[in-house]
């Protein structure tokens, strides 16, 4: 057997533990008495990244549940990625399955996650409030920070989130058929969530990909709201951008 090859078998009995991947490792005599240890420590280094990585739904769930939730998706799910880190990516999809009818775990799960990458996507320059006036807003372009991502959740998991962030009593879940924008960024070396109203969302969707003239932005808003009132939707909208340090 190649050492890929088996590399890979002993991968495999990692993730399934069953007796038959085990019998064609090419084991010494008695060598198998030996594998279990293997096969707890791998089990427990996938439960702690998943109970590192996602602190307030364990504490939302309580240890137990959350650990036969964790078990049920190391047994569905084996990593597949060079680093641990990557690992928690599927759990939200894994309580989603395990939680139908309590949306609000998986949608924690998905905060948790989304902090996470923002926490360390790559850096940039927020547009700085003193320099604004001198800015030629004719040839201006306009981008939010990689560091930002919006949620659509249909429960109140943000509040929920928050309150056992503060150690204080989360309120009562909530949910509705419709989704909801929830804004997740890093300001600083802090990350932060807010939720949003749908109009706010559509700008910063809109600024997330290429940099768009901030004409652009404007003419849209007027042509949406009337061109006061669009104008003036943009300026509060900038504002409190600049102030959260959103966009570049």
């Amino acid at each position: 057997m190649r050492l890929s090859e088996m590399q890979g078998a002993f991968l495999g009995w990692l993730a399934s533990g069953e007796d038959a991947a085990m019998r064609r490792l090419p084991l010494a005599k008695g060598a198998e008495h030996g594998l279990g240890v293997y096969q707890n420590n791998y089990r427990a280094a996938l439960m702690a990244c998943l109970a590192d990585s996602f602190p307030q739904t364990l504490l939302w769930l309580g240890e137990g549940p959350f650990e036969a939730a964790a078990a049920r998706h190391i047994e569905r799910v084996p990593p597949d990625s060079w680093t641990l880190d990557d690992y928690a990516s599927g759990f939200p999809a894994s309580l989603a399955e395990d939680y139908p009818y309590d949306p609000e775990v998986a949608e924690l799960a998905r905060i948790e996650l989304v902090l996470s990458q923002v926490f360390v996507a790559a850096d940039a320059v927020p547009l700085d409030a003193g320099a604004m006036g001198a800015i030629d807003w004719d040839s201006a372009r306009l981008q939010t920070v990689p560091a930002l991502s919006i949620l659509s959740l249909h429960s109140n998991a943000e509040e929920i989130w928050i309150a056992l962030a503060d150690e204080t009593p989360p309120p009562e879940v909530g949910w509705g058929k419709e989704a909801r924008p929830v804004l997740i960024w890093r300001q600083g070396f802090m990350c932060r969530l807010r939720s949003l109203d749908a109009d706010e969302a559509g700008m910063l969707g809109y600024l997330s990909g290429d940099a768009i003239p901030f004409t652009d932005l404007c003419r849209d808003a007027a042509a949406r709201w009337g061109e006061h009132s669009g104008i003036a939707r943009i300026g509060q909208y900038l504002a409190r951008w600049v102030a959260d340090g959103l966009v570049r």
